[in-house]
């Protein structure tokens, strides 16, 4: 199982990205997939899930800013990020579960830097 994600960059405050994720070995529309992120000496932090039924949850910092969504014919995971602030800065970090959390897939991670 691959999972590559890219997308991230520098963005100004107040800017959108969009993240993807592609699955090489796994069908995201099979599991619960979604995006940590981990910003400089913080731990990880869940920021959007969705089940393989589509059902989406969001942690309390990106909601209403955030959307994840999933293209099950290209099998590519989605992050929109809008409103971006400093504060989320880090490595954006996606991810399929499979039984315990020592088991899921992880992606390499792509850096997001919002600026000031």
């Amino acid at each position: 199982v691959q999972l590559q994600a890219y997308g991230g960059g520098l963005v100004q405050a107040g800017g959108s990205l969009r993240l993807s994720c592609v699955a090489s070995g796994v069908i995201f529309s099979a599991y619960t997939s979604g995006w940590y992120r981990q910003a400089p000496g913080k731990e990880r932090e869940l920021v959007a899930v969705i089940t393989s039924f589509g059902t989406t949850m969001y942690g309390d910092s990106v909601k209403g800013r955030f959307t994840i969504s999933r293209d099950n014919a290209e099998n590519t995971l989605y992050l929109e990020m809008n409103s971006l602030t400093p504060e989320d800065t880090a490595v954006y970090y996606c991810h399929v579960r499979r039984g315990s959390v020592s088991s899921w897939w992880w992606g390499q991670g792509t850096l997001v830097t919002v600026s000031s």
